[in-house]
């Protein structure tokens, strides 16, 4: 089942906080797939996770021109890292790209053009509404993702899903820590409280451009 149904939850349950700049995660190179087809499922949700990408990337540019918060232009650079690889592996495996001509904002799929309305209007309540808003998307992100993972065998997609869940996990510690700098505490919305606590326990993962430590200080 497509964790989208997930995402439309999101807004019910967000609360006020604060977040941060997100280092942004460089894609190592992905290796050339065998010629192969892609099941139907695999298919989807490449073509699901080109535009939840694009959904995160787009509701920050969009924070970032409501509020200015250097921390929404930061991690919208690296979001439209994880589109543009997930874009190039669906060029590779011939599989119509649902962003293509697509602005900010815009969706093919009506439930993230849905999803992404609600978002901005939670996000433009207040900077610290907005701040919640990203680090709920990550969160999902991480689900998404994980999930993804264990749908295919391809090595390459594989390797994609892997470079941006590792991506997800970096912002959602960047957020948590700018939270609690503004002496707000961010509780799990989606995430089963272990598996936060895990990710918020490690480190960032290596070879993130520009990225100043867990804390993410370059963009607060």
């Amino acid at each position: 089942m497509k964790r989208f149904v997930l995402m439309t939850l999101v807004v019910a349950s967000l609360v006020v906080g604060t977040v941060a700049a997100a280092p942004a995660l460089a894609q190592a190179p992905v290796p050339v797939a065998a010629a192969t087809s892609l099941t139907e499922d695999e298919a989807d949700a490449l073509a699901f996770m080109r535009e939840e990408e694009k959904l995160a990337h787009d509701v920050y540019v969009t924070l970032y021109d409501k509020w200015g918060l250097p921390v929404f232009k930061n991690i919208s650079a690296a979001e439209q890292t994880h589109s543009d690889a997930v874009k190039r592996l669906l060029d590779r495996y011939g599989v119509e790209d649902p962003a293509a001509g697509n602005a900010v904002g815009e969706f093919t799929n009506p439930t993230l053009q849905s999803l992404y309305d609600q978002l901005v209007a939670q996000g433009s309540l207040s900077i610290t509404d907005a701040l919640k808003v990203g680090a709920a998307i990550e969160e999902i992100d991480i689900l998404d993702l994980q999930e993804r993972i264990a749908q295919t065998d391809k090595a390459d997609i594989t390797r994609v899903y892997s470079n941006l869940l590792k991506g997800s996990e970096n912002h959602l510690r960047a957020f948590v820590s700018n939270l609690e700098a503004r002496g707000e505490t961010y509780a799990p919305q989606y995430l089963s409280q272990a598996a936060y606590d895990e990710i918020i326990a490690s480190s960032n993962a290596s070879g993130n451009a520009g990225a100043r430590g867990r804390n993410g200080t370059r963009g607060r």
